[in-house]
């Protein structure tokens, strides 16, 4: 019921006002923290911690075979592990849970707003800072992030290679012609309902049940020895 619906979003966002804030994201063994999740993969969830508005990347003990479940702008509850394996030099922003997250809530409107115009990616230079769509993992020193939240200059497009049924973004930044393979399940069940090849511009709102404002790109783990820039959500203004 929509009184419902609306009440339990008043709840979650008097929730959110409640969080303590702090200049930086908590990396501590055994602390809770609280999210907003943009993008969620089998290798990691994306979210923007509620209490710094930092871009964290959680790795989420998921059981093998389960697909993450977690909405789009779903406020989670986390546990840092006993070992938050927080030193990768190529995903400086990643952090391991002790156990699967804890869904609070959906949160909209202009607090959405708010927190990702806050984290959007600066355009002075290519995505994460290397052309191609790899790089060697023994290039990264920490000093580069790992997900960048993106307005693009043209696009997005999804796209179907038949030759292998795998699923690409395709937009313009930084004067780059951007593939990436994308990694959101969503977006991917979007183009296999509407049994075509391409989406763009109304088409690809229409499937997606929502106009695409932002492109949520990361950098994967290591295959092979290289890091692989991909797409990990599709995200709307709120």
């Amino acid at each position: 019921m929509k009184w419902r619906r609306d009440s339990e979003r008043i709840e979650t966002r008097r929730f959110v006002k409640s969080i303590p804030q702090r200049s930086l994201a908590a990396v501590t063994p055994g602390a809770n923290v609280y999210g907003l999740v943009i993008g969620s993969t089998s290798e990691d969830t994306t979210v923007i911690d509620l209490a710094s508005g930092a871009l964290m990347r959680w790795r989420v003990p998921w059981p093998v075979g389960m697909e993450s479940d977690l909405q789009m702008f779903s406020v989670v509850e986390a546990v840092i592990a006993d070992d938050p394996a927080d030193d990768d030099l190529a995903q400086p922003e990643a952090i391991t849970v002790a156990d699967l997250p804890r869904q609070i809530g959906i949160l909209r409107g202009r607090s959405v707003k708010k927190l990702l115009a806050n984290i959007v990616a600066p355009t002075d230079g290519p995505l994460f800072g290397f052309r191609g769509p790899s790089a060697p993992y023994w290039e990264f020193r920490g000093e580069r992030p790992s997900v960048a939240v993106l307005v693009v200059d043209r696009g997005p497009q999804l796209l179907r290679r038949p030759e292998d049924g795998s699923t690409w973004v395709r937009f313009g930044f930084e004067l780059d012609d951007v593939w990436l393979l994308c990694e959101d399940q969503s977006a991917v069940r979007a183009i296999d309902a509407t049994r075509r090849l391409s989406l763009s511009g109304k088409d690809l709102a229409i499937a997606l049940g929502f106009k695409p404002a932002y492109v949520l790109a990361s950098l994967s783990q290591p295959v092979d020895g290289h890091c692989y820039k991909t797409c990990t959500g599709l995200i709307p203004r709120s």
